[in-house]
């Protein structure tokens, strides 16, 4: 018993071959880093992510764009998520993201290691996903070396509208800032079996931030979060994938096969203007006595 003590120990102190795959510490990370098997949503799009982090696959002969990369120990499961569906992380040709928090980006650079991909960001996320760390103008910057995450390289800079377009697929940046400054969703057509939909992957618009920060003093900010959740209502949106699967309900409809709403991104977006609501009315009552 000592000796399987012993044994264990010195696989927990470990150093692990990769620092970009050093497992990230928090409430919530076991549970969003749980397995979970990848799956087709339509024509060439599939779920390669963790139980609570999307990452998506849009694949081509001539390669693949892979969205999110969870947290720096998601990157070897969605590595072999991407295996499993018979396809190769070496062709995977650019990284995107939603937005550079821990939870998203945390793979990314273990996933660029492996694939040799290419990374593209709206400007903000670009910053970020140099620097490693969260922006100042973030709500959640006051988590400070909490938020760190492992850093990537040169990232090309993207504008609202802009487009990445690899073998026949033509993945679209919506800039929608609010819960991080670079915010991005993502939207692209697929066609399969002659029927084409609209696949959006909405970014988070959860207004969390530390315990410091409030969103009614930050006028232009909340602005910008008012305006991207108009703009995820009024998005074509045949199926919707949200960064965290469990606000879209992606995996009840995989389990129903019926990924089809086009009403998707009006709930999503009304839950994000109740969560706001609410925010700002916690912010404007009146501070409790001690």
């Amino acid at each position: 018993m000592i000796a399987a003590a012993l044994l264990s120990l010195a696989a927990a102190s470990a150093p692990h071959a990769h620092a970009d795959e050093m497992p990230k510490s928090c409430g919530n990370c076991a549970a969003w880093n749980a397995p979970r098997a990848p799956f087709k949503i339509h024509g060439s799009t599939y779920y390669v992510g963790v139980d609570g982090l999307s990452a998506v696959l849009v694949a081509s002969p001539q390669g693949h764009i892979l969205i999110d990369g969870g947290l720096p120990q998601s990157a070897a499961q969605i590595a072999g998520n991407i295996e499993a569906l018979g396809f190769r992380i070496g062709d995977v040709k650019w990284l995107l993201n939603s937005h550079a928090h821990y939870d998203h980006v945390g793979g990314l650079a273990a996933l660029q290691r492996m694939s040799g991909a290419r990374v593209a960001a709206s400007p903000e996320s670009g910053q970020a996903l140099q620097a490693g760390n969260s922006l100042p103008s973030d709500p959640q910057a006051g988590y400070g070396d909490f938020m760190k995450f492992p850093a990537l390289g040169p990232v090309k800079q993207i504008g609202d509208g802009d487009s990445i377009v690899l073998g026949g697929n033509v993945v679209s940046a919506v800039f929608t800032p609010g819960h991080s400054p670079g915010g991005t969703s993502w939207s692209w057509p697929s066609c399969e079996a002659g029927m084409c939909v609209s696949i959006v992957f909405a970014d988070s618009l959860n207004p969390v931030s530390d315990d410091t920060y409030r969103f009614s003093a930050h006028p232009g900010y909340l602005k910008a979060f008012r305006q991207s959740i108009d703009t995820v209502r009024g998005l074509k949106c045949d199926i919707l994938i949200s960064a965290h699967p469990g606000f879209s309900n992606l995996f009840e409809r995989a389990e129903a096969k019926a990924f089809g709403d086009d009403h998707a991104c009006r709930r999503y977006a009304d839950d994000a203007e109740a969560r706001l609501a609410k925010r700002l009315a916690e912010e404007a009552a009146p501070a409790k006595p001690d």
